[in-house]
Formats: C-alpha cells, sequence, structure tokens
C-alpha cells in the first residue's frame, strides 16, 4: 500500500519514518511528500532520501477546494491509498477528507481528547498534568478527533522544563507512528476486501 507524508517543518517524524521503513518495519510503501512550505527542510530531507516531494503554494489557488484539486491530481498519479500527517500544520479540507475516507492519519503529541491544538505539549506542561502522551488517529472535519488508532501515556517528571517534556514526547513519537501507521495499513486492507 502506497502512502505519501504532508508535512509542514523539519521533518523529523518523516526521517523516524523512512528509517524505520529501511528497517523493513513500515508495512506502507512512502511514496514521497506533500509540503504547504516553500522552505521546509522535509523537503530536502525527501529529496535527500530519494523521495519525491512537491511543494503546493496554499496562496497559488483562489481556494481551499482547489488547492487540494492540485494535490489530489498528484496523489492520483502516485497511485496514493493512505496520507499520512506529519507536522502539517494545515486543517484538511472536504477535498481530500471525501477522497480518502478514513484513510488520513494524523499524529497528536497528547493523549486526546486532552490537549487537542497546535500547542499539545506546552498546554499539557502548563495544566501541570501528571501525564500526556501520544495518539495516533484517523482524521475528520473537526480539529484533533477522529476515530483513534494508538495511544500511549508520557509520565511527567514535575522537575521536567519544557524542553525535556517536548524530548520525551518525540521520543514516544518515534515509536508509536510506525506502529499506529502499521494497523492503519491493517484496517483499510480489511475494510477493502470487504468491499
Amino acid at each position: 500500500m502506497k502512502a505519501i507524508v504532508f508535512a509542514s517543518g523539519s521533518g523529523t517524524n518523516f526521517d523516524a519514518l523512512v528509517k524505520v521503513s529501511r528497517q523493513g518495519k513500515l508495512d506502507v510503501d512512502l511514496a514521497g511528500v506533500v509540503c504547504d512550505k516553500e522552505q521546509a527542510p522535509v523537503r530536502q530531507k525527501a529529496v535527500t532520501y530519494g523521495l519525491p516531494e512537491r511543494w503546493f503554494n496554499p496562496k497559488a489557488y483562489p481556494s481551499k477546494t482547489e488547492y487540494e484539486k492540485a494535490i489530489l491530481e498528484w496523489l492520483h498519479e502516485l497511485d496514493v491509498e493512505m496520507i499520512i500527517l506529519s507536522g502539517y500544520m494545515r486543517i484538511v479540507g472536504k477535498t481530500l477528507l471525501d477522497a480518502y475516507p478514513n484513510r488520513i492519519v494524523n499524529l497528536h503529541p497528547a493523549m486526546l481528547p486532552n490537549f487537542p491544538g497546535a500547542h499539545a505539549i506546552r498546554d499539557a506542561y502548563e495544566a501541570k498534568v501528571p501525564q500526556t502522551g501520544v495518539t495516533v488517529h484517523y482524521i475528520d472535519e473537526n480539529i484533533d478527533s477522529g476515530p483513534i488508532i494508538i495511544q500511549e501515556s508520557v509520565a511527567i517528571d514535575p522537575a521536567w522544563t519544557l524542553d525535556q517534556l517536548e524530548t520525551a514526547v518525540h521520543a514516544k513519537e518515534y515509536d508509536l507512528f510506525y506502529r499506529g501507521i502499521n494497523q492503519a495499513a491493517k484496517d483499510i486492507a480489511a475494510r477493502k476486501s470487504n468491499d
């Protein structure tokens, strides 16, 4: 099954996925990277790994629908069956949701439904909760909702700085993300064989 990564930034989780893939532990073939930021380091990482990458400038399209239709054309060319959101800082719209129902997987650095949104690690840190975690889930039209595939907690040491908590959460992400993707690939394949 071919999967494509959507990313907006440095691509640390993309990096981890490629490494796991090269160890034979990822059950999908990475088809490339879609990026919404021209200067994002993830684009160079894709090139380094020999994977196709494409920058789609959201400002170059008259609407979100047209922007997503352009992306969709490329995904069809690549025969992509699953979308992996890895630090993609844009809300996915109806065009992609309708084209990939229950086939868009997101990584979120908290135990959803707790701490949705863009600053989950900081929010958990400031709330002084005893634990946070990482969730891999399918997305829907709402923010950080949708069916949970897998999640695991991260205990927070009260003495930690925010940086230390971020390091602990990222370590959990690298381990959990690929396992969640593998589970999603199984789920998608099972749904396909039942259709």
